[in-house]
């Protein structure tokens, strides 16, 4: 172990594991007065999503040891706080749901959680609230190896969102090609020439959400009275290969054809392989590539277009 950068993450990671198993240590503190462990208490929550379950499925959405999780539904069973009867698709099967017991026994302990989080939360302004759950959901997004197949959401930005599309992407590509600052000066200046003076009858920009997330932008700009160019096109990159690039785009096409345009244009690096991919599925064609010196490399600028 001897890269410093990859050192230096993996203590950052060690130093807020401590720190919020010290944090939760502390919420669970009325809950070790009850006659229920964390982990009972995490099996019962699960059980009272709406709908009978496996041993199988509990296992595997809490990531709990089948054989422990046996003898904890036993002891459940013991306690009429659960019911099994056969599953019909799979007679292997037991399917698992509360009891009415089940639920009364359940439902202080989730109260008095609720309220232990809302006294955590009422020490923070709501900005601050927002901002903690938005970073909790990032974790939860990127640490999850389940796919990703929520609902994606296109909407307009909200105050403060267009210098954050600056920010994310100049880091974005610094990151992943090298670009230098130039590249956010060229973000910049787009965000600004838009929300200072586009035309919301024919110029929009889309932000892409999902569980209240920024996954993906795109931000449609007139050029002529015929023409119309995507800007700011860019997806997450543990977003990628899920189809928000295409939704994007085909939504920049769908308006661009209503309002008016006949022709949609982007330019992209050559380098940029998802991009030219995403521009080819959705019917653009290379019309012109020139090479030039852009964000500190030498690089291959493509003009991609469609008629509408």
């Amino acid at each position: 172990m001897t890269d410093p950068t990859a050192l230096r993450r993996a203590e950052a990671v060690r130093h807020f594991n401590r720190f919020y198993t010290q944090h939760i240590g502390a919420l669970h503190e009325r809950l070790q007065k009850s006659s229920f462990s964390l982990t009972e208490v995490r099996v019962l929550h699960e059980l009272t999503r709406g709908r009978a379950q496996t041993a199988a499925m509990l296992a595997r959405n809490l990531g709990l040891d089948s054989g422990y999780l046996s003898r904890l539904l036993t002891s459940f069973e013991r306690r009429n706080l659960i019911t099994r009867r056969p599953s019909e698709s799979d007679a292997r099967q037991s399917l698992i749901a509360l009891t009415d017991q089940g639920h009364a026994a359940y439902e202080p302990l989730d109260t008095a959680a609720i309220k232990d989080v809302m006294s955590v939360l009422e020490r923070l302004t709501s900005g601050s609230q927002e901002q903690l759950i938005g970073a909790m959901r990032l974790v939860e997004r990127l640490l999850d190896d389940r796919p990703r197949r929520g609902i994606i959401t296109l909407r307009a930005p909200r105050i403060g969102e267009y210098g954050w599309l600056v920010h994310r992407q100049a880091m974005l590509f610094a990151s992943e090609h090298d670009w230098d600052q130039s590249f956010e000066g060229v973000l910049a200046r787009v965000i600004a020439d838009f929300t200072q003076h586009h035309d919301p009858l024919r110029e929009t920009c889309w932000i892409a959400e999902q569980d209240s997330a920024i996954v993906g932008s795109a931000l449609l700009a007139g050029v002529s009275t015929t023409v119309a160019r995507i800007r700011l096109l860019y997806i997450e990159p543990d977003m990628r290969r899920l189809g928000i690039g295409t939704q994007l785009v085909e939504e920049c096409v769908r308006f661009a054809r209503r309002v008016g345009y006949t022709k949609l244009t982007l330019s992209i690096a050559s380098a940029l392989d998802d991009a030219r991919r995403l521009c080819e599925r959705a019917g653009f064609v290379c019309a012109a590539a020139a090479p030039e010196r852009r964000f500190g490399h030498d690089l291959t600028v493509e003009l991609w277009e469609r008629d509408l």
